[in-house]
């Protein structure tokens, strides 16, 4: 169906990152390639300054080192790490790489979601590809 699958991952316990992986792959054209991306998330400068000096480049580095083994078994998958806000990191993501597909694993809304909206409410309405959401 699909030969360019995004599918955003997040390290919240409530996501469900290898399931919306395998749907990817069921969505998947013979050859595609699925691209598992995680948005780190800017640290303000005022919060950034009590951290230690190496603490986003060791962050990132933990981040890669678990998102690698969710893909280990998954040869046509590749991980990318960036920074950003999340959901303007994934739209980004898909407009620049030609992206037909997005799969997105979403927590069950709450009432703060329906005042301040989720990544994946962000990505449903903003996406100019299908968008896959998975609960």
């Amino acid at each position: 169906m699909y030969r360019n699958i995004l599918v955003p991952i997040s390290l919240d316990v409530d996501r469900d990152g290898p399931q919306a992986l395998a749907l990817a792959e069921l969505l998947a054209d013979e050859g595609a390639q699925i691209t598992l991306l995680h948005v780190f998330e800017h640290i303000p400068a005022y919060v950034e300054s009590y951290l230690p000096e190496d603490y986003l480049t060791s962050r990132h580095h933990e981040i890669t080192e678990e998102l690698s083994g969710m893909i280990r078994d998954h040869p046509t998958a590749e991980l990318q790490v960036t920074t950003g806000h999340p959901a303007r990191a994934i739209l980004d993501w898909a407009a620049t790489h030609g992206t037909d597909c997005i799969v997105i694993a979403s927590h069950r809304p709450g009432m703060q979601d329906l005042l301040l909206g989720s990544t994946a409410a962000k990505v449903v309405r903003h996406a100019r590809c299908a968008v896959h959401v998975l609960r």
